[in-house]
């Protein structure tokens, strides 16, 4: 197909975005100020533009992107199941043909091009509407045709479900972590005993006496690994878990009835995909306890596609894991090997990006049954950009970050330390895109996007669409590393 000739003064199309249907011609292009259109040839009633001879020159906005993914199916993200995948998650609205660069490249691992937490939401100040539709106006420019999803990321409450219902997402990360007792972990046996004579029993349809019957005096088999659960383990468990398995069940329950009355929904058949997360919290999650969930969720009903452990070891944002390797391929294959038995499902890696160290074992061990979470690198991967085309700006968003560090890393799980994370003055400005290597200077700005965006936001994106194309590359690369070693595994389709 010929590329289209924007006949709109200044403009430049894209040519790997031309679609052509029965009734209609759609593209995008560029305009010398970095603003993007959509640009149809055709009809056109319903769309909201200007029209320019036989085209119109529409504005990416919401009304229009609603019309052009009723014309256009595959801008509609959908469930993944069980395939192999990894989150695109995207804090600015402009690094989506980038990551569909890379993930083109590896198409056996199935994307999540819209992904963003109600936290990012709120700190960068975006709907959860606004996110798809970035992503989906970044697709269409990119000539994405494929299968891709939406992931409603760490929900804590039912309140918080509507926006992302109604916006069309297909992944709904449910994170009970508030309810997570971590001192059950460690808590002496009488206070055991007086938590969990404290938990909802009703509401969690059992009693301590069907619980032991459940699991005392059994042996969990799954292939090579076997798993018996003492007293004290299995109350540790219930302490532990029992209202977030709980929580994760009364979200299900309400996500499930809101689903089966959304307009949106009906795209997909009411289906969606469920991940269980409680990753964010102090104690590890170990193989007992992993069961321990598995197991109940199953019993009340709870229908999951991913699990998301508190894993051994470290997993701070915007760097490599930090722990003992040989210790996490022993507990990363007995959390596989439940995965397995009781779904299968996916175990679901949060903070995942960076973390190249383990990514050959996470792939062994759980043979593609795996979902990769990534963020703030994209962000990271921006800075980077900036330090190369702005040195004055990305100074600035320094300055800007260590100011608010030790504000903003209070919800996060870092370690970076302000005193290493030399003067910005001390290089000279050919040196600035190599602190984006370092493990302080990573974490420092990985953490304090929010505050550098209600400060130069505007300044940052501007110089990003400028300069799209290296910001594009840039990422294009670095996502190569984050996908090669999950290529070529090839799990079931389906859901859990």
């Amino acid at each position: 197909m010929s590329s289209p000739r924007a006949s709109m003064t200044g403009c430049t199309a894209y040519p790997d975005s031309v679609v052509e249907t029965d009734d209609a011609r759609f593209f995008m292009v560029r305009g010398e100020d970095g603003s993007k259109h959509l640009v149809m040839d055709g009809d056109g009633a319903s769309f909201q533009g200007e029209r320019h001879g036989d085209r119109l020159l529409c504005s990416p906005n919401a009304w229009n992107a609603a019309l052009l993914r009723d014309i256009l199916p595959w801008l509609r993200p959908q469930p993944l199941g069980l395939q192999t995948s990894m989150g695109f998650g995207d804090r600015l609205g402009l690094a989506t043909p980038g990551h569909a660069r890379a993930a083109e490249q590896y198409r056996d691992v199935a994307p999540i091009f819209a992904q963003q937490s109600v936290r990012e939401n709120a700190r960068t100040g975006r709907s959860p509407q606004q996110v798809v539709d970035d992503a989906m106006w970044g697709l269409f420019q990119a000539g994405w045709r494929s299968p891709w999803g939406a992931d409603a990321d760490h929900l804590k409450s039912v309140e918080e479900l509507e926006d992302f219902v109604a916006a069309g997402y297909t992944l709904y990360t449910i994170d009970p972590g508030e309810h997570v007792d971590d001192e059950a972990a460690a808590s002496p046996p009488a206070k055991l005993e007086r938590k969990l004579e404290g938990l909802p029993w009703n509401r969690l349809e059992t009693s301590v006496e069907d619980l032991e019957r459940r699991f005392l005096g059994r042996s969990f088999c799954m292939g090579p690994i076997e798993i018996r659960l003492d007293r004290e383990a299995l109350f540790r468990a219930a302490a532990k878990y029992g209202r977030a398995i709980l929580q994760t069940a009364r979200m299900y329950r309400h996500l499930t009835a809101q689903m089966s009355t959304s307009r949106r929904a009906r795209a997909t058949g009411h289906a969606f995909d469920l991940e269980v997360s409680v990753d964010e919290t102090e104690t590890a999650t170990t193989p007992e306890e992993h069961l321990f969930i598995a197991h109940e969720l199953r019993r009340l009903g709870v229908a999951w596609v991913s699990l998301a452990p508190r894993y051994v070891g470290r997993f701070e944002k915007g760097v490599d894991y930090i722990g003992d390797l040989e210790v996490f391929e022993q507990q990363m294959t007995k959390h596989a090997a439940i995965a397995q038995a009781y779904g299968p499902y996916k175990l679901s890696v949060h903070s995942g990006s960076d973390k190249f160290s383990i990514y050959p074992i996470i792939a062994g061990a759980t043979s593609g049954l795996v979902h990769v979470k990534t963020a703030g690198t994209s962000y990271l991967e921006a800075l980077r950009t900036v330090a190369q085309v702005d040195p004055f700006l990305f100074r600035r968003i320094l300055t800007i970050a260590c100011d608010y560090y030790t504000k903003d890393r209070a919800t996060y799980h870092v370690s970076g330390q302000l005193s290493k994370v030399c003067p910005i003055g001390e290089y000279d400005d050919d040196e600035l895109p190599d602190l984006l290597s370092q493990f302080d200077v990573r974490q420092v700005l990985h953490v304090t996007y929010g505050s550098v965006l209600d400060r130069l936001g505007d300044r940052l994106r501007a110089a990003l669409k400028e300069h799209e194309e290296l910001y594009a590359d840039l990422l294009t690369r670095h996502f190569e590393r984050h996908l090669k070693p999950f290529a070529g595994r090839r799990p079931e389709r389906g859901t859990a």
